[in-house]
């Protein structure tokens, strides 16, 4: 029975876009914007000892992007700005975001602005072509009582105009006092999220230090949809010593639900994913990030 080439040509159509549609499927790209790096605290003895050896090492294996957690004296692990940013772009590398405390010495009260060391610290950030400029904790003497942390919130949103003139945001990332320290009838974390501007001031939720402090990111996550635009990807099991319950390992290998998480981020326009591991139960710190970037490009990171 012969086929008319009206109908061939309606199926072979067919074929081919059912054909595109699978194979956009299989081979689709991350949501635009969105990235997988490494913070660099996760190999920081190495960073100490040889970081242009360290950063080739961290191009081979693939990595695309860091997080710095080393800005002294205007200069990230030793090098100025625009030296640091170009050996970043001679080895393919880019570093969206950045670890800095904001404290005390960064805001004089008595002017009502920034010191110089704050402003240095956003325009080096901006020569590094960052996106965010986080800040990993919250001072002692920021956090004694419900007042010093609204005032120091203001401070806060006042860095996010900051950083909005050249075109970025600041940002805050927990670790576990957040969740167990009480202010007045609420957290430390709800306290922070609640007196900042989400407009101005973006949240980097650690889904592993939490954990220390009793908190489970799944459940942050959909108390707060939509307020972290960046994320540490970490693992946790039980710690082998010292003062804290949980140590982080391998993604996968420990008690945070990883991937439903971070598939979880994606949904709800986490756009950073950044790898952070800071114990090794005995392997070498590089070849843990390496297996741990493999395990989320496994996953679609």
């Amino acid at each position: 029975m012969s086929i008319s080439r009206r109908i061939f040509l309606r199926n072979s159509a067919l074929s081919v876009a059912g054909a595109t549609l699978l194979s956009n499927e299989i081979f689709a790209s991350a949501p635009k914007g969105e990235l997988t790096g490494v913070q660099l605290y996760s190999i920081r003895d190495q960073m100490k000892v040889d970081p242009l050896g360290t950063l080739k090492q961290l191009a081979g294996m693939g990595y695309k992007h860091v997080e710095h957690a080393n800005y002294v004296e205007r200069k990230f692990y030793g090098y100025q700005a625009k030296e640091f940013r170009k050996i970043l772009d001679d080895l393919g590398l880019k570093m969206p975001s950045g670890h800095t405390v904001l404290s005390n010495r960064h805001w004089d009260a008595s002017k009502n602005e920034f010191t110089d060391l704050w402003k240095y610290t956003v325009e080096d950030a901006a020569t590094m072509g960052q996106k965010f400029v986080i800040s990993p904790s919250l001072p002692q003497e920021n956090r004694k009582t419900v007042d010093d942390v609204k005032a120091f919130m203001v401070v806060f949103n006042k860095s996010g105009e900051l950083c909005a003139k050249s075109g970025m945001k600041f940002g805050y990332h927990n670790h576990d006092f957040e969740f167990t320290q009480q202010m007045g009838d609420t957290n430390l974390f709800d306290m922070i999220l609640k007196e900042t501007d989400p407009k101005l001031v973006i949240q980097q939720l650690d889904i592993g230090n939490m954990i220390n402090g009793g908190a489970k990111a799944l459940d942050i996550m959909q108390k707060y949809p939509g307020r972290f635009e960046s994320m540490h990807v970490k693992d946790e099991i039980a710690a082998s010593g010292g003062h804290e319950k949980f140590e982080s390992t391998i993604l996968g290998a420990g008690i945070v639900p990883v991937k439903e998480v971070i598939d979880l981020g994606r949904k709800w326009g986490t756009k950073h994913f950044i790898i952070e591991q800071e114990s090794y139960q005995g392997k070498a710190p590089l070849d843990c990030v390496k297996e741990d970037l493999a395990i989320m490009k496994k996953w679609g990171y």
